[in-house]
């Protein structure tokens, strides 16, 4: 990585953590928690000089060094020559792969999750009606030990393969894409290994029973998809296709990775427009309306392919359980009338979906907290853990069913009651003939069909109150225990199943004054949770619209995801925010703080070390010394075209350097170049190229005394702020232009000042950072 420490690093920089510019923190200055601030916006490993990235179980146990990336478009000579010198073909030949690669995006992510599904349902279905026929066989302990086996041996697949071959696939990925798009560089994410993992590990992981989704999952293979499209492959099997280089870039790659985590969504809900809207609201930082068409493009061709697969699979032609493992909740015939009784409610409904959201976060991140701990004795620690959930699950889902009653059948419902074998609102379990387990219809069910049957209409007596309760409970217990193991696994299912399961309660609890069909409180329930513990408000609206496919329940929805997030915000962040926050992933938020408009961005530079510039023309011992002893990733470069004189001509990257060193671009006099001079060596393609390491260089006595031209490679167009600007302004800059670097320049101008003050960062603007820079501060905080 760019920002380690070199084997030639000076005694002053040694043991010092570093950021894109090279500022070092003390290690027990970032340790202190005496500031006041709490516990959850320190990072889990605050003391150690590096940031956590271990994603085996969602908390950092294990430290990596984490880079930001270059979103900027660096305007320097060669980039410029670059595209002056395209043809109108060339750049028709540029926009039209792009529209290809969102296509390929798409259709990949289409039948990858329509071959998970397919899966699921199959492995999942063979397993629940054995299971079953030895309970109606009254072979309990057979059946006990069948499906705790063969749930064991799921989970042992999917552990297995995130411990040993792809730690980063554990989880549902989101935080980590969220990272990415918003400029962090997290390590090891999309790449071949995790796409495979990520697939073979939540089919395993889903089908074993445990508490946890698909939807997490396939956004990140979404996301791993387009890495991959845009890189022409990994490793011996990459293409070399000579217009896949010009997607060697940053900027690129994050445009086609938004088009994959949106149909990741579009694929796990088949809802197009809630994709976007997801990628826009909940993870993307930068957006533009060029972005917006080809995300919505990748959608379409996502549900395109859904659509055809659930023809082929309907009427139980390929699949043991449902329809192709989609939530299939279309209730647009269903009239919904409003009352004044019945907003009472719902507000209700939103109140408490904002109240446990809070709580389940809140529990979610101590849990999060100890699994570090666990996590952190090794391997067989994490396996071991990964089991013992696995165990504890198969206990409950198999063990709780017996302890409610039957319910007899309705006589209307004729041979429909009960149901065996294939999917239904039915389960037979332990029950007598016409007799059903309405609590094994929810448990003994994959979690696409207990979403389908706790969501369904006109069943206002098939759950009874206690089975509700028992459900709601062991869903709650299990997801917290269930989430944070070496598994990948999503929180939107468990979270819709824990919702919905307290929306049909509080309509059984009120039902002599509730008049909307208890389904439909199923709904709002589901929302209210997802939005109090998730704080998504316009994606989450869409999503349920497209999935009710009814407008009249439009404006419920609406008002309960709105007082839902306004009570969750009251408590505690989102769960993706306390994910991040625990990683120690220097994740930007959209708003600074209040504080922060009270320190100039001048001050806050002045209480970092000096930045480290380079002349225009520079000689190779001095560019070999300052990257080795420097952990900077970019450099002012400074013109001084006379005595007494100097100007900012722009701001070189150290990957630039690099390529320059191995390329050997050297002069044997101190000159500038002419422009053709740099062309007949490099391209702006071929710059962008990060592969290049320092160490391969092996400059000769000779080489060292020569120099090198930076002007060709240097962006003349950095963005630079006067020193007078607050941080607060500068913070909203910095994340709406995604930057990587912005430079600082002095408000008053002269022969004897220099041209720019410092260079401010990612890690530099992020509050925690600051406030150790000002200790004061932390005061002033507490009190806002």
């Amino acid at each position: 990585m760019e920002d380690e420490q070199s084997a030639g690093a000076t005694a002053t920089t040694s043991g010092l953590g570093k950021h894109d510019n090279g500022v070092h923190d003390n290690p027990e200055v970032l340790g202190s928690t005496s500031n006041g601030i709490s516990s959850l916006e320190q990072p889990l490993l605050r003391r150690n000089t590096t940031l956590t990235a271990n994603h085996l179980a969602i908390v950092g146990a294990k430290v990596s060094h984490i880079e930001s990336l270059d979103y900027e478009i660096i305007e320097n000579d060669l980039f410029k020559h670059d595209w002056r010198s395209r043809s109108n073909v060339e750049v028709l030949q540029y926009i039209f792969l792009k529209w290809a690669l969102a296509f390929l995006v798409g259709l990949l992510t289409g039948v990858i999750a329509s071959l998970i599904n397919l899966a699921i349902e199959n492995i999942s279905g063979i397993k629940m009606i054995h299971m079953v026929q030895l309970v109606r066989d009254k072979r309990y302990w057979t059946g006990f030990f069948y499906f705790s086996g063969f749930n064991l041996a799921l989970t042992f697949v999917a552990a297995v393969l995130c411990v040993v071959f792809a730690p980063t696939a554990a989880g549902p990925g989101i935080p980590e894409i969220k990272a990415y798009l918003n400029g962090v560089d997290t390590p090891n994410m999309f790449g071949a290994p995790q796409l495979i993992v990520k697939i073979i590990g939540s089919i395993c992981a889903v089908s074993s029973g445990l508490d946890l989704g698909k939807e997490g999952p396939l956004v990140h293979i979404g996301a791993c998809l387009a890495n991959l499209l845009s890189q022409g492959g990994a490793g011996r099997f990459r293409l070399r296709w000579k217009w896949l280089r010009y997607f060697n870039n940053d900027r690129d790659r994050r445009d086609l990775i938004t088009c994959g985590a949106s149909s990741g969504v579009c694929a796990a809900f088949r809802s197009p427009v809630g994709g976007v809207l997801f990628a826009l609201e909940e993870v993307a930082t930068w957006w533009r309306s060029t972005l917006l068409w080809r995300t919505f493009f990748s959608t379409a061709t996502v549900v395109v392919v859904l659509r055809g697969f659930i023809e082929v699979c309907r009427n139980g032609r390929c699949a043991l359980f449902g329809e192709g493992g989609l939530i299939i909740f279309d209730v647009g015939d269903v009239t919904v009338n409003y009352h004044l009784n019945d907003l009472i409610i719902v507000t209700l409904v939103g109140v408490i979906g904002g109240l446990l959201g809070a709580l389940y976060n809140h529990l979610l991140h101590k849990v999060l907290r100890l699994y570090s701990l666990i996590n952190g004795k090794g391997r067989m620690a994490k396996l071991a853990l990964a089991l013992a959930v696995c165990v504890f699950t198969s206990a409950g889902l198999y063990v709780l069913p017996f302890a409610v009653p039957c319910t007899p059948c309705d006589p209307a419902l004729g041979a429909a009651c009960p149901t065996n074998g294939m999917s239904g609102n039915f389960k037979q379990f332990n029950c007598p003939a016409g007799h059903y387990n309405d609590l094994a219809s929810l448990l003994h069910a994959t979690n696409m069909d207990a979403t389908r049957n706790i969501f369904s209409t006109g069943t206002s007596g098939e759950f009874r109150l206690d089975s509700l309760l028992i459900f709601f409970a062991i869903y709650c217990v299990l997801g917290l225990f269930t989430f944070g193991i070496a598994v990948p696994s999503g929180l939107f299912l468990p979270i819709i199943l824990m919702g919905s399961a307290y929306g049909r309660i509080v309509a059984l609890v009120l039902q002599d004054v509730a008049r909307i069909d208890h389904g439909l409180y199923a709904v709002l329930g589901a929302a209210a949770l997802m939005s109090g513990s998730m704080r998504m408000t316009v994606s989450l609206c869409v999503i349920f619209l497209e999935l009710t496919n009814n407008l009249l329940l439009l404006p419920m929805t609406m008002f309960v995801l709105l007082i839902a997030k306004t009570v969750g915000d009251a408590f505690n962040p989102s769960i993706y925010e306390i994910i991040l926050d625990l990683k120690g992933l220097p994740f930007l938020e959209p708003n600074p703080e209040p504080w922060m408009k009270d320190i100039t961005v001048g001050e806050l530079a002045a209480a970092k070390p000096r930045a480290i510039s380079l002349q225009v023309v520079e000689r190779v011992s001095t560019i070999v010394h300052v990257l080795r002893n420097t952990g900077h990733n970019g450099f002012p470069v400074v013109d001084r075209p006379r005595p007494g004189l100097s100007e900012l001509h722009g701001l070189v990257l150290r990957s630039h350097l690099v390529a320059v060193l191995n390329k050997r671009w050297f002069l044997t006099e101190k000159r500038k170049t002419e422009m053709w001079e740099a062309r007949e060596r490099f391209s702006a393609v071929e710059l962008a190229d990060k592969s290049y390491k320092l160490d391969d260089a092996e400059l000769t006595q000779e080489e060292m005394d020569m120099y090198v031209d930076l002007h060709p490679f240097t962006n003349t167009t950095p963005y630079t702020v006067v020193e007078t600007m607050s941080v607060a302004k500068a913070v909203v800059l910095f994340r709406s232009v995604a930057l990587r670097h912005m430079l600082i320049m002095p408000k008053y101008q002269g022969p004897e000042i220099t041209p720019i003050v410092g260079i401010l960062t990612r890690q530099d603007l992020r509050a925690h950072n600051i406030l150790d820079a000002f200790p004061n501060l932390a005061n002033k905080k507490m009190a806002q």
